[in-house]
């Protein structure tokens, strides 16, 4: 026996890394499937059942927990996404300028307002912002105040969002436009941005999804009986019954939304991906 085939008997007797992987695979299942069915025995079902599952209390909830509570989640949420949106793009741009001063003012309310948790920037709005303006009125009432709250704290992200995708099309882009004769601020318009846009589209959708979860932060606007969304909605009908079931049928709402665009968010995501290769 030469000196090379001791070497390899050992490694013959050893597991290969394929074989590691699939040991180490199982054994996470197993694990799961432990920790699934140790819940499942230990858990008390019927207390949690009077407390989250009440059909006859989820039944009175209906139509309104959806033409009213999630009614008004869905319009808080898309109109603080456009005003995000509107005012994330400024400031990317002004991120991007070549204006020293621009580009400070820009980076200065990002830190700020990617700092500060969407909490404080809802009672800023609500209560600093009518003591430091008296007898100032947002336009919209409630609706205005969420759409300021939400778009101040979402386009801080999507200012970001959107540089980095400007800055992500190929410079050539912009060369080529000037040599057709385009002016700088037509070719930003008109070529840049639109492809920019597609790439940042799954990035921006997601900051849709946590929007519609922040618009809970409704509340500390105070909000009279048609203006609850649907945290707001469900926490009131649980105070009423003295039971947790609108809570838990407030959740299912928001999954109603958020289960569908993660569902586009990752199609999104593929089909950029499919576009790279």
């Amino acid at each position: 026996m030469t000196a090379t085939d001791t070497e390899i008997q050992p490694r013959a007797k050893g597991l290969t890394r394929r074989q590691k992987r699939r040991l180490s695979r199982g054994a996470q299942y197993v694990v799961f499937v432990a920790a699934v069915v140790a819940f499942a025995v230990t858990a008390d079902w019927g207390r949690l059942k009077n407390q989250f599952a009440q059909w006859d209390i989820a039944r009175q909830m209906f139509p309104d927990v959806i033409t009213l509570a999630l009614k008004n989640t869905v319009l808080y949420t898309v109109s603080g996404f456009v005003v995000g949106l509107a005012l994330g793009m400024i400031v990317a741009l002004m991120r991007l300028s070549s204006v020293g001063p621009y580009r400070w003012l820009a980076g200065i309310y990002i830190e700020i307002f990617r700092g500060l948790p969407a909490l404080l920037i809802f009672i800023f709005i609500g209560v600093a912002l009518p003591l430091a303006f008296p007898g100032t009125e947002i336009v919209g009432g409630t609706y205005g105040k969420v759409a300021l709250a939400l778009g101040l704290v979402a386009a801080a992200y999507m200012a970001e969002t959107i540089r980095a995708g400007i800055q992500a099309v190929p410079k050539g882009q912009m060369e080529a436009a000037r040599s057709l004769g385009f002016s700088p601020a037509r070719a930003m318009v008109s070529i840049i941005i639109p492809q920019a846009f597609r790439i940042i589209l799954p990035p921006l959708t997601n900051e849709l999804v946590l929007l519609f979860k922040d618009s809970s932060l409704v509340l500390f606007l105070g909000v009279t009986l048609e203006e609850r969304e649907l945290s707001k909605y469900g926490r009131d009908l649980a105070s009423t019954t003295a039971n947790s079931t609108p809570i838990l049928v407030a959740g299912l709402c928001y999954l109603l939304i958020t289960i569908p665009l993660g569902f586009v968010v990752r199609r999104m995501e593929a089909k950029a991906q499919e576009a790279v290769k």
